[in-house]
């Protein structure tokens, strides 16, 4: 018999509808049964690709006694990370200030007054590794809240006034000036490691962020070092197992230093970031290797997440089939030298496992290996490479492929619809600008909707439950604005400024500080507010982003100055924790620039157009449109007249404007950095 999970639209909660678990979801009415029954809530909190929520699912929320004592003893509730998370990052802070770290699935005990006494994070179904058993912790949780009431309420208490001691004042005095973006510079290069590419040691995360930040100083100050660490780190992962050298697109992180053995889950969120990144690489420094990967990593997006509907499923599970049937992180990816005989025949297995770094011994599990481009074969027949590469594409289709997480995500969509519109422009593939509009489509019809407000997730066109939250509200803002500089179609302009008014309606605090949620939204034990990007841009810096680029579109005081107000924390963060707050910085790097205001009277898609989305000044904003009704859908094109009657560009910054030009190769040196 299903639980009350099978009337959810999440993928992760469906998976677990069918469990003996008597789940709840995220609601009032879990709390009220917890209380009516006098017993303590499980949180257990994770996503669809994640692997260990699979396993303790498997081990422990698939058992049947496992099930009945739960059932018995507390009131069970599932929550999507990915739907709710602002209940994530509420319960995560508390796990990790109680125990050090974090993770998923995330596991934790609370009161019916949502309030948090135990936690953990994945729970053997054995004890192991000095670790207890789910069942010794459940049966530890029962008597203590049997027996020790007082104690479980003193800790609940104690927990939740910690928790609520955090708020953030706004993070700083003024904006990040000169002195914190050099002092996060030499944070960086700290970190950077010069054998390998990226950032610290195992695991190692793509740093989309940071690198953006880094290609944006560059461009600004002619800093030849930023560049060298971000193209190294671009190169390095490019030829990694992390890329998927025959399908495209990243996976989630590398296990090792060198980029060896990703953790094969693709998630959309890093491949839109990562798309986008080598784009601007390639803008940077007209690398065919950037080219390649950016185009490569679209077209997986476009071909392996883009939803009937038209716009992008969040993630591609870890784990699949192997030819045993058994599911096993990375079965889909990984290949054996007898594999590539099979497919290709010796000579061409021989040739293939040279190039791709397949060895007897393997780089992975059992035998086999993840390809990637070792680099030490000499110049290479690139037409042998192409055959080779789409006969092992061809063969690996045939094996069963990873599930997907068909939800929508408004803030990964927004992330999605930038570095598509971008690369579809810079590239010459309109139809990369045509997917970009469609998912931008999906959220205004689907994700904004009657209530004019967004909604989080959508699955199969129905819009979920949930509120969208701050990070949705910044993403998808900044996915619009790129689409207006592409399309010159005013009207995302127009979207985007409605988001970004309720931002400064409903997300903003005293002195510039920015919270995760909305003033009116569900009230949880302490409101979230994080600035720090990790695998995303947080809201605050998505937020500070947007703002800045729509008051430079459209002159708006209140969002210039809401936009330097959320700076205010990237001073504070940005020299102490650069690597964590890679999205600010680079937002920090288009106020140092102006950011500049390109306006092109031409027609868009034209030469001066072109050379406009082209410039690498950090954060320029573009606007093009001929004829008299193209004041009306930006701003920044009234009063501008053609020049002799020829298309004509206006840059200005601060209020000034250089004198307008219709010589493309003069635009191209004014917005040269």
């Amino acid at each position: 018999m299903a639980n009350r999970l099978a009337q959810t639209t999440s993928p992760y909660l469906l998976q677990h509808a069918d469990n003996p678990v008597d789940w709840w979801p995220w609601s009032p009415e879990a709390f009220e049964e917890a209380r009516k029954r006098d017993v303590p809530v499980l949180l257990s909190v994770g996503y669809a690709s994640c692997h260990w929520c699979h396993v303790m699912a498997h081990e422990s929320f698939e058992d049947d006694d496992t099930a009945a004592y739960l059932n018995a003893h507390f009131v069970p509730v599932k929550v999507d990370r990915e739907e709710r998370p602002d209940v994530d990052a509420v319960y995560m802070e508390a796990v990790q200030a109680a125990t050090g770290h974090g993770g998923w699935p995330m596991t934790v005990f609370l009161t019916p007054d949502a309030e948090p006494f135990y936690f953990g994070t994945y729970f053997p179904p054995e004890p192991r590794h000095g670790s207890p058993s789910f069942q010794q912790v459940l049966e530890g949780v029962t008597t203590a809240w049997t027996d020790r009431r007082e104690e479980v309420a003193e800790v609940a208490g104690r927990i939740v006034a910690d928790l609520a001691g955090r708020s953030l004042v706004h993070g700083g005095d003024g904006v990040p000036g000169e002195s914190e973006v050099a002092q996060a510079l030499l944070g960086l290069t700290r970190e950077y490691d010069e054998q390998r590419g990226g950032f610290g040691g195992a695991p190692k995360f793509p740093p989309a962020m940071a690198v953006e930040f880094l290609l944006r100083h560059y461009a600004r100050t002619g800093a030849e070092g930023a560049l060298q660490m971000a193209a190294d780190t671009c190169a390095a992962m490019a030829r990694g197992g992390i890329y998927d050298q025959l399908g495209g697109g990243f996976a989630r992180y590398s296990v090792d230093r060198e980029w060896i053995v990703p953790h094969f889950e693709k998630m959309l969120y890093d491949n839109a970031l990562l798309c986008r990144v080598y784009a601007h690489l390639w803008r940077a420094t007209g690398s065919d290797e950037a080219r390649r990967i950016a185009l490569e990593t679209a077209d997986f997006m476009v071909r392996e997440l883009r939803t009937a509907e038209g716009g992008f499923a969040s993630a591609l599970d870890a784990d699949s089939e192997d030819a045993e049937g058994r599911h096993v992180e990375g079965a889909f990816y990984v290949w054996t030298p007898e594999q590539l005989r099979e497919v290709l025949g010796e000579d061409d297995a021989a040739f293939a496992a040279a190039y791709f770094g397949v060895t007897e011994e393997g780089t992975f599990e059992e035998g086999a290996s993840v390809l990637r481009l070792p680099g030490d074969t000499g110049p290479v027949d690139a037409a042998r490479v192409a055959g080779v590469r789409a006969r092992l594409l061809a063969a690996r289709d045939e094996r069963p492929h990873p599930g997907r997480d068909d939800k929508v995500v408004a803030a990964w969509n927004g992330l999605a619809i930038a570095a598509l519109a971008e690369t579809g422009a810079y590239f010459d593939r309109p139809d990369l600008v045509e997917r970009a509009t469609e998912a931008a489509d999906l959220l205004v019809r689907v994700h904004l909707g009657e209530v004019a407000r967004l909604t989080r997730t959508s699955k199969d066109g129905r819009a979920g439950d949930n509120a969208g939250v701050l990070e949705d509200y910044g993403d998808v803002a900044e996915g619009f604005l790129a689409l207006a500089a592409v399309t010159g179609e005013g009207a995302w302009l127009e979207f985007a400024g409605f988001l970004l008014d309720i931002v400064l309606e409903q997300f903003t605090g005293e002195g510039g500080q920015l919270y995760d949620t909305a003033h009116d939204a569900e009230q949880l034990i302490r409101r979230p507010q994080d600035p720090t990007d990790s695998a995303t841009p947080s809201g605050w810096t998505a937020a500070a982003g947007a703002l800045l680029s729509y008051a430079a579109y459209t002159g708006s005081e209140a969002h210039r100055t809401a936009a330097e107000g959320a700076l205010g924390v990237v001073k504070a963060l940005g020299p102490r924790v650069p690597r964590f707050v890679g999205w600010g910085l680079a937002v920090a790097e288009a106020l140092l620039d102006g950011p500049r205001e390109v306006a092109v009277a031409g027609p868009v898609g034209g030469e001066l157009h072109r050379t406009a989305l082209l410039g690498r000044a950090p954060g320029a904003v573009v606007a093009a449109g001929e004829g008299p009704g193209a004041g009306a859908e930006f701003p920044l094109l009234v009063d501008r007249p053609l020049v002799g009657g020829e298309p004509t560009a206006y840059v200005c910054r601060h209020f000034v404007c250089d004198a307008p030009t219709t010589d493309a190769g003069e635009l191209a040196g004014k917005l040269g950095g």
